[in-house]
């Protein structure tokens, strides 16, 4: 008895390393092995672009203060960000991509727009 594809079970005709029958069930097979890898990221990726566009939305002018409660109707995500900075003085700024913003007191957030 031969060998049999990983996918769908046909014999494998070639060389004796050789796994699948075809390109198709060799793909068909790994998009099944990554699958919950791949909709991890591709979920972490879709929240930090919303994250994104909310911030960008409310900071047209490169610098904006704006309330929690505002980024929270918005459905803004306080879990999801690409980056941390504090400066000199220890205010901590969290980023998303190139917006950011700082907590403030009485539940205010200045959003900035980091230059580059």
């Amino acid at each position: 008895m031969g060998k049999v594809c990983l996918e769908c079970g046909e014999k494998i005709v070639g060389r004796a390393d050789k796994k699948f029958c075809s390109d198709y069930c060799r793909n068909a097979y790994n998009n099944k092995v990554n699958k919950e890898s791949r909709n991890l990221v591709r979920n972490v990726n879709n929240r930090l672009k919303k994250n994104y566009n909310i911030l960008s939305n409310l900071n047209e002018s490169g610098k904006t203060k704006v309330s929690k409660s505002r980024l929270l109707d918005a459905n803004f995500d306080f879990n999801y960000i690409t980056s941390i900075y504090t400066t000199k003085t220890g205010n901590t700024y969290f980023y998303v991509y190139d917006q950011g913003y700082l907590p403030l007191d009485g539940d205010f957030y200045l959003l900035i727009k980091k230059e580059t």
